[in-house]
């Protein structure tokens, strides 16, 4: 992408091409209703107010994107956290290929399902069986499902986005009437909150189900202190960590935090991208799939289980945790210097390997804003930064490429400073 100097008072605006982009989105409004649920998958506009925004992809490689009109982006993105290594890896790459070539959901099993199983249970705290699927809604859902086949209950305590599924949706048109009167929605690192809502429940609560942590850090001990809690209740503590797993360490937000769930649903960073989830954890929890409904064809696709193989050997045998965390450490450390520099009032948020910026000081109304100029002017300086949902760094960015993205980060400052006036 083309390069500008710039001065004390702020960069000059890169300029992108995006026609082919504009083009194909036209064209897909008319056919594509997924582009109605999520029209511009990064929610951007452009710096300049214009509202066109690459949208579609020509390739990926590494940590970079290249759109269809050619324009190239370090991805901080990464398909929503599912990119760890980099993309297009050939590590991973290579063995999906070679698993493809031996045909396509056979109709019986394959020896890599039973191999991906032994992994799983090898580096995941705690795990003692697996059960493999295909994404994290479907991770999520079959744990809240074994919750209640084995303690024989139905209320679901709940905090974070656990999918997209009835019973965690956060829309309610189109559900089934009284879908989620069996569902409540928790406060995170609220321990009296939570013990008022398995109290208000009684002996009604089938499993508590949350996500580690988003952006805001756990406070000390309200991991541990809220799976005790839940088990005093009679009730199954699960870690949703389909964004976390095998980002903050080989085993997770378990390893990292010191903390063990009855269940953990995984998906996303465990494939590098490819199709695949899966719910690990208690014997006697999971020898209830005998008793639900779990079924699929494509549960026993061997693509994403070859992916999943590859890329859970890669991070247990070489530095990619290490790699992850040191990239974000630079990233955000460069991100504070640069928003101070220009007197933005960012706070930044989140673990290096999932970082994540709030202005302050700002009404909602203003903050929203200012992310949305602050991404828009950083992508067009070639950094892909998502304006509502956390970032994520992978195993193939180099110190330059952070560098890169501070200097985008920098032009992007200098837009909220001249769109927002925050300084």
């Amino acid at each position: 992408m083309t390069r500008h100097q710039d001065d004390d008072t702020g960069p000059a605006q890169a300029a992108i091409s995006v026609a082919r982009s504009a083009e194909l989105l036209a064209r897909a409004r008319h056919v594509d209703a997924g582009l109605l649920a999520r029209p511009g998958i990064l929610g951007l506009g452009s710096a300049d107010g214009s509202g066109q925004v690459p949208v579609f992809a020509e390739c990926a490689q590494g940590p970079y994107v290249w759109d269809v009109d050619g324009n190239r982006y370090i991805d901080f993105v990464l398909a929503f956290g599912a990119v760890v290594l980099g993309h297009a890896d050939p590590r991973v790459t290579v063995p999906v290929k070679a698993e493809l070539a031996r045909g396509v959901s056979p109709s019986m099993h394959r020896s890599v399902q039973v191999e991906l199983a032994e992994l799983l249970v090898s580096v995941i705290p705690g795990a003692e069986m697996a059960l493999l699927l295909k994404t994290g809604s479907d991770a999520t859902t079959a744990a809240v499902r074994l919750a209640r086949a084995h303690t024989g209950k139905s209320h679901v305590l709940r905090w974070g986005y656990n999918g997209w599924h009835e019973w965690c949706a956060s829309q309610a048109t189109g559900l089934s009437p009284g879908v989620q009167d069996y569902v409540e929605q928790i406060e995170y690192n609220n321990l009296p909150a939570l013990e008022r809502a398995l109290s208000r429940r009684g002996p009604d609560v089938a499993c508590v189900i949350m996500m580690p942590l988003e952006v805001e850090l756990p406070r000390p001990g309200f991991l541990a202190a809220a799976r005790a809690l839940t088990h005093r209740h009679g009730a199954l503590f699960i870690l949703d960590e389909v964004r976390s797993g095998f980002r903050l360490a080989l085993g997770g937000a378990q390893q990292y935090f010191g903390v063990r769930a009855d269940l953990v649903a995984l998906s996303k960073a465990m494939a590098n991208g490819h199709p695949i989830s899966a719910v690990v954890g208690r014997r006697d929890v999971l020898d209830a799939t005998r008793r639900v409904s779990l079924s699929s064809l494509f549960f026993r696709s061997g693509d994403g289980m070859a992916a999943a193989l590859a890329t859970i050997g890669i991070i247990r045998d070489g530095n990619v945790i290490d790699v992850l965390w040191e990239r974000g450490r630079q990233l955000l450390a460069g991100l504070r210097q640069a928003a101070a520099r220009r007197g933005v009032p960012v706070e930044l948020v989140g673990l290096p390997p999932m970082p994540f910026q709030v202005f302050r000081g700002l009404s909602s109304r203003r903050c929203e804003a200012a992310q949305r100029v602050f991404c828009a002017a950083a992508r067009d300086r070639g950094a892909l930064f998502h304006p509502t949902h956390q970032w994520f760094t992978c195993a193939a960015m180099s110190s330059e490429d952070i560098a890169l993205a501070v200097e985008a980060a920098d032009a992007g400052y200098a837009a909220v400073v001249r769109s927002i006036g925050v300084a």
